[in-house]
């Protein structure tokens, strides 16, 4: 919300506050979707369901959490 209207603030703002940082948009929605799969399940439906994804990126998206827990990579406590 902006300071004199009930909308959206503009993309300049957004960019502004990513501006020198390693955090982008396409970063944190990546991010997002990942982090949705990895607490309920890789399930290409939920995804497609959630964020309003094709069928093609929702099971791309499903695939490469499956392979995350099966690595053990979001278990790792050392770092």
């Amino acid at each position: 919300m902006t300071a004199l209207e009930l909308g959206p603030v503009s993309g300049f703002w957004i960019d502004a506050g990513f501006r020198g940082q390693e955090a982008t948009l396409e970063r944190l929605r990546v991010d997002r979707q990942l982090e949705e799969v990895l607490t309920h399940g890789p399930d290409p439906l939920h995804l497609a369901v959630v964020f309003g994804l094709g069928e093609k990126t929702a099971i791309r998206y499903a695939a490469s959490a499956r392979q995350l827990l099966e690595t053990g990579i979001e278990c790792d406590t050392s770092g």
